[in-house]
């Protein structure tokens, strides 16, 4: 028996028409997603404990990126390749800031800004100096961690003082020890054009001090800056254990404000 239906002519260029208009919706939302994330803000996963006690690994930081320009490190996967920033400025000392490693810019690291251009920097006994001055600090008791960024796993008690820099920034940083390179440091003079970095806890963190890992960070490679925890979680289970995320998350930690 023959077909009494009719051939519609027009169905093809219409579902053709909604197809690429999907595809277009699709492209629109990509690149809108790609533009917050490289002008606007970006959230970054912190993996280890050299800001702790202000930042624990497991945290999700929110790191703005228009507050100290934009250079190819803004953006996905260092594209576009161009050199300098476009409206750039010179992070503030004491600010929490990412940035690029500079011997490997895929690798994002994030510290606190201790010496700006021109700043010379030290550590003697475990005390810092900037600029030839002792930095200031108060004794706050004690701290209980478990350093992962040594390999240990063992959770051990060390000093905590709040430290104030001198552009009038004060937070908490910690010590294990006055021992060691770490602790006993050359005199560093930041060059032009870059920042010194170091972690809130201090023998635990690779940062500027260690000029073969870390050195003097480039302005250019200043990603952005942290602005407020997100979200924290405390890793003790795996992810797709759905049903421990509610013991698992810090729930007193969410939307705290960095300084």
């Amino acid at each position: 028996m023959a077909n009494s239906k009719a051939p519609n002519p027009s169905a093809a260029p219409a579902q053709r028409g909604a197809f690429a208009e999907t595809i277009l919706t699709i492209i629109y939302v990509v690149v809108i997603a790609v533009g917050l994330r490289s002008l606007i803000a970006e959230p970054f996963f912190i993996p280890s404990g050299s800001l702790t006690p202000t930042l624990l690994a497991g945290d999700f930081v929110l790191v703005t990126k228009y507050n100290y320009g934009y250079s190819r490190w803004s953006f996905p996967f260092g594209e576009p390749d161009f050199n300098g920033r476009i409206f750039g400025s010179v992070p503030k000392m004491g600010q929490i800031a990412v940035f690029a490693l500079p011997r490997d810019p895929g690798v994002d690291y994030i510290k606190r800004v201790i010496g700006l251009p021109g700043d010379t920097v030290q550590v003697t006994n475990g005390q810092l100096y900037i600029n030839g001055k002792e930095v200031p600090r108060t004794r706050d008791g004690s701290y209980v961690e478990t350093p992962i960024d040594s390999g240990e796993a063992v959770p051990i008690k060390v000093r905590k003082y709040i430290e104030h820099l001198p552009d009038g920034v004060n937070h908490v940083i910690l010590k294990a020890t006055n021992q060691g390179f770490a602790n006993n440091t050359p005199l560093y003079t930041v060059p032009p054009g870059h920042l010194f970095m170091m972690g809130d806890n201090r023998d635990f963190s690779e940062d500027s001090r260690f000029l073969n890992a870390v050195g003097y960070v480039p302005l250019a490679n200043v990603v952005g800056r942290g602005r407020m925890i997100m979200i924290s979680a405390r890793l003790d289970h795996p992810f797709w254990k759905f049903w421990d995320w509610p013991t698992d998350i810090r729930w007193d930690r969410m939307f705290t404000v960095l300084h």
